[in-house]
């Protein structure tokens, strides 16, 4: 098990790498220019950091149902799969940017016109003291808003390549460390998501993100083949 700092570094520029131009990266920059920015930055953060935790804790465990050996193996091979996979990415779709931040776009406008048409039959039938008693159970005590933004986080992220990743880097290093510089890099992406918006998220080259990725998680398994495992 390696060090708390190394586990904390390794966390930190591997999310970092994996979710600045990641689709839940460009759902946070369109959310936050239609909703409140503290609600959608809250909301994004929330799940964000839930999946972080509970992703180290699947790769804490792993551990203990299977020998530390074959988790150590099977995470090399996840760096070299998932550093084979982005630098694929680079060469092939480069600068594709725009288009998947057009891709999240139509979704979420697609899933917004949904929303709407059901709350304009809603008014039109209730009003608004029986309306607030049929609220569903979760949005009496979160703002709509908020929920919306943590279900879109949570559910793009579940099954992921940086959720993977994370499980993978978990049972290879100090766990704690694995969290701890997982929520700093998904908090300084989530950030400059919601504060850059669509200006800032349809400038970044989804090639570069994706060599750099590559390359990282190339020397990630370099790293963990060469170092020795423990019994």
């Amino acid at each position: 098990m390696g060090s708390l700092l190394q586990g904390f570094t390794k966390s930190l520029a591997m999310t970092f790498l994996s979710e600045i131009g990641d689709k839940t990266f460009f759902a946070a920059a369109i959310l936050a220019m239609r909703y409140p920015r503290r609600l959608v930055l809250a909301g994004c953060l929330s799940a964000l950091i839930v999946m972080t935790i509970l992703s180290a804790t699947l790769g804490w465990a792993a551990p203990n149902l299977i020998s530390r050996k074959w988790t150590h193996h099977i995470t090399t091979l996840l760096f070299f799969g998932f550093g084979l996979w982005s630098l694929w990415d680079g060469f092939k779709e480069g600068g594709r940017g725009s288009e998947e931040l057009a891709e999240v776009e139509a979704e979420l406008d697609s899933d917004l016109k949904k929303t709407n048409d059901q709350s304009k039959k809603d008014s039109s039938k209730i009003e608004d003291e029986q309306k607030k008693q049929k609220r569903p159970f979760l949005t009496a005590f979160f703002s709509p808003i908020f929920l919306k933004a943590f279900s879109i986080n949570f559910f793009g992220e579940w099954g992921d390549k940086s959720q993977l990743a994370t499980i993978g880097l978990a049972a290879d290093e100090n766990p704690l460390g694995v969290v701890l510089g997982g929520i700093l890099a998904q908090t300084l992406c989530t950030t400059a998501a919601v504060l850059g918006g669509k200006s800032l998220a349809s400038q970044i080259s989804e090639r570069i993100v994706a060599l750099s990725g590559g390359m990282l998680f190339i020397i990630f398994g370099i790293q963990s083949l060469l170092t020795p495992v423990d019994a």
